[in-house]
């Protein structure tokens, strides 16, 4: 994604932290079982929340939550946003958010991502609404499924102090990523490097 033309989308964390971020979610086997590796290895992460998912799965939004990780909007059905108008844009998010607040009624919403990286003129619609973009310096296209080995090759040699990584917790058979996060952690940790949010650690 190039960031270059959506100057207000964040995708970097802070100094030589790393910054996890998963998207599609909730899925009712792998968000738990993906909580339980962060809880283990003390991480915080975002989930960014597929509405028509969150009216599926609103006990696993409260764990999330519960849990002290932030969340994202991720748009009501995962639809490329990228030719619509600020108004539909607006009225899906304020959907999205409306479901998420059913599952949890004080939920704080500080971030949308908006899917496929494909922004149009999301950024600017999220601002209004009090959502940060958040865009992503590493896919490590885990949605190709390519086995934990090679995902975690992907994350070991991709990356970088204040990289924001984009990896899923929804949309499909996510146990691999999971099992990758749960090796990779560590390794990380070796290196020196923090686990924190989006450019700032709140």
């Amino acid at each position: 994604m190039n960031t270059e033309q959506f100057p207000s989308v964040i995708d970097t964390a802070c100094g030589n932290g790393v910054s996890f971020t998963f998207d599609d979610g909730p899925h009712p086997t792998h968000t738990p079982r993906l909580l339980d590796v962060l809880r283990w290895h003390r991480v915080r992460a975002v989930f960014c929340l597929q509405g028509d998912q969150v009216e599926r799965h609103p006990e696993i939004v409260r764990r999330i939550a519960a849990a002290g990780h932030p969340l994202g909007n991720h748009s009501m059905h995962h639809d490329d946003m990228s030719a619509w108008t600020p108004e539909r844009i607006a009225a899906d998010l304020c959907e999205t958010d409306a479901a998420i607040r059913r599952a949890l009624p004080t939920a704080r919403i500080p971030y949308f991502r908006a899917p496929y990286g494909a922004w149009g003129r999301s950024p600017a619609v999220a601002a209004s609404l009090g959502m940060r973009p958040l865009g992503w310096r590493l896919a490590i296209a885990d949605w190709e499924t390519p086995g934990t080995d090679e995902l975690v090759r992907r994350l070991e040699e991709g990356v970088t102090p204040g990289a924001v990584v984009l990896l899923h917790d929804g949309g499909g058979d996510r146990s691999q990523t999971v099992d990758a996060v749960d090796r990779v952690i560590p390794i990380l940790k070796a290196r020196h490097y923090r686990f924190t949010l989006p450019e700032t650690d709140r």
